[in-house]
């Protein structure tokens, strides 16, 4: 049996191990805490680098929602969720690019987007950062200068307007910009967007004299403002004879307000001066310094000739002076001496006869944007759509279309060896929105898959191009709609190859339409550099050299050089 000394010195030794232990636990912890305080040290600076870059790529992400591709300025959807909630006082200008519909069809439309370019960065040089420029519509600009002084607003639009006039459309020297522009005043009280349908009307009001400025004027209602425009008509009397310039102003001065020249030259220079206010020009064929066929030649030079009417009225008769005249663009030809009643009506005439086909340019020019609006609407609803089903990006379409359109253009300026059409080039990229529409008929579990997929799995995928290239052919309208039929050709030979190793039909060459070979190019280009369920992206610098190295299949050679051309944009996009 243990002493009670025994049994006491038992006791102690097991106290000393025990806080021997506790100290030890105590200095582990500490360590730990330690451990702890110092990953987290390390770790702080990741995250708030991370935290910037998120905000950097928010910041980023906005930008690119509401700015306008093409011309850089704000685009209508900034202007629905942000703008059109903004007041007073600003003034409000709609500015519309003359001749733009007459632009793209003529020249194709890669001038188009040059000229619209080129009259955005024109409005911009003159406004101030704090000014908002808007794409508003296909040809038009809206423009919002906070805090302008009333009296200020029609210096300014004046100012933007001489800008634009000035400005040359790069590669396309020959077509020269102008502008009509409607402004007023939004007061503290004004809804914006009662003071933009006004600012429209006005700017109408500018499009039936063309490069024009309309101003609200303060203190007049907008009644009253277009009684002030229905003003006199404007004629140019040109003859060396001030004796003959006496009679036709005495036939004419009543209803008109007459402009006179001497000669040619002099003719010219008030055209220029009174560019847009000049109805009609009667012109004399024999003059001093520049006679009467010179002028309609400068004019058809300058292409005023086709908006403004000219009568030649000359005692020269012969056939071949009449047949010259309506050769240079001669709207009529009068004889001296003349019937005053007759040469009256004849001007009248021209005059109404003018004056309605810019109504009808214009109305037909309002159509055909209303239903490229409505058309550019669907497709957009459709292909995402179809994106939607595919768990893809919002963005994926937008950056086809983008892209395709980037190539195109590129195309156009170093071959000729494809044939398209003013047409065509905005279909195309229009069309291109429609590629993947057979993907509505796929699986969603297959589509959506996020490991690789089997054989079988793939092959299921590889039949959305023959499903979508159906799903248009059997539109009532496919035989009758180009657009249609271009989403046709994208949809079916999109996945076709260079080398004849695509699907569905193994195409080779130029045996696949180019519309399917463009849109191809930038399917593969956006897939590489976006994120997808099934893989990371890769930088930009990574997907051409994949795309030149042959890693995505084989691409047309002068495509692939349209790629490397068009890099630096490319990766701004």
């Amino acid at each position: 049996m243990n002493t009670l000394s025994e049994i006491e010195d038992d006791y102690k030794k097991r106290e000393r191990r025990l806080i021997e232990k506790l100290h030890k636990q105590e200095a582990a912890l500490a360590a730990a805490n330690q451990k702890l305080k110092q990953l987290t040290e390390n770790q702080r600076a990741p995250v708030d680098e991370t935290a910037e870059q998120h905000a950097a790529r928010e910041q980023k992400l906005k930008e690119e929602l509401y700015r306008d591709p093409l011309t850089g300025a704000y685009n209508r959807r900034y202007y629905e969720e942000v703008v059109r909630k903004t007041i007073g006082p600003a003034g409000v200008a709609l500015l519309d690019v003359d001749d733009f519909k007459i632009c793209n069809d003529t020249y194709g439309h890669y001038a188009g987007d040059m000229a619209l370019k080129t009259a955005a960065k024109a409005i911009q040089s003159c406004i101030r950062e704090s000014d908002l420029l808007i794409r508003y519509g296909g040809d038009e600009f809206l423009l919002v200068l906070p805090s302008i002084p009333g009296d200020f607003l029609q210096t300014k639009l004046e100012q933007i307007r001489t800008a634009a006039q000035m400005t040359s459309v790069p590669g396309y020297s020959h077509f020269r910009i102008s502008l009509s522009i409607g402004g007023t005043i939004q007061t503290i009280t004004d809804p914006l967007e009662s003071i933009v349908r006004r600012a429209d009307r006005l700017m109408y009001q500018a499009k039936c004299r063309k490069n024009a400025v309309m101003v609200e004027v303060p203190g007049h209602s907008l009644a009253a403002l277009e009684k002030l425009l229905q003003k006199k008509s404007q004629i140019l009397l040109v003859d060396d004879s001030a004796m003959n310039r006496m009679i036709l102003k005495e036939i004419l001065g009543g209803d008109y307000s007459i402009l006179e020249a001497e000669n040619g030259q002099e003719c010219l220079e008030k055209m220029q001066a009174e560019a847009g206010n000049i109805a009609l020009v009667l012109l004399d064929i024999n003059m001093p310094v520049m006679d009467g066929f010179e002028v309609l030649k400068a004019m058809n030079a300058n292409h005023t000739i086709e908006d403004t009417p000219v009568i030649m009225i000359s005692s020269e008769d012969s056939d071949a002076a009449i047949r010259r005249s309506y050769e240079l663009g001669a709207s009529d030809y009068v004889n001296r001496p003349f019937d005053a009643r007759i040469v009256y009506r004849r001007v009248t005439n021209t005059i109404k006869l003018y004056a309605k086909q810019r109504r009808l340019v214009q109305m037909v020019s309002d159509q055909i944007r209303a239903r490229e609006n409505n058309t550019d609407t669907l497709v957009g609803v459709l292909s995402h759509i179809v994106e939607f089903r595919n768990g893809e990006s919002g963005s994926h379409v937008r950056h086809i279309r983008i892209i395709t359109e980037m190539l195109l253009h590129r195309l156009l300026e170093i071959s000729s060896n494809y044939s398209i059409t003013a047409e065509q080039q905005d279909l195309i990229p229009l069309a291109s929105a429609l590629h993947d529409i057979g993907k509505i008929g796929i699986d969603e579990k297959v589509l959506n898959k996020p490991g690789k997929l089997t054989p079988e799995e793939f092959k299921v995928i590889q039949t959305h191009s023959m499903l979508g290239a159906k799903m248009l052919h059997d539109l009532d309208q496919f035989a009758e709609q180009p657009l249609l039929q271009t989403a046709y050709e994208i949809a079916r030979w999109h996945h076709e190859r260079w080398d004849g190793r695509g699907y569905p039909d193994g195409l080779k060459g130029d045996e696949i339409p180019i519309s399917a070979q463009l849109v191809s190019l930038a399917d593969v280009y956006d897939a590489l550099t976006s994120e997808r369920c099934y893989k990371k992206a890769f930088s930009h610098e990574k997907a051409v050299q994949m795309i030149l190295n042959g890693e995505c299949g084989a691409f047309n050679p002068l495509l692939l050089q349209c790629l490397t051309d068009i890099q630096a944009d490319l990766k701004e996009e």
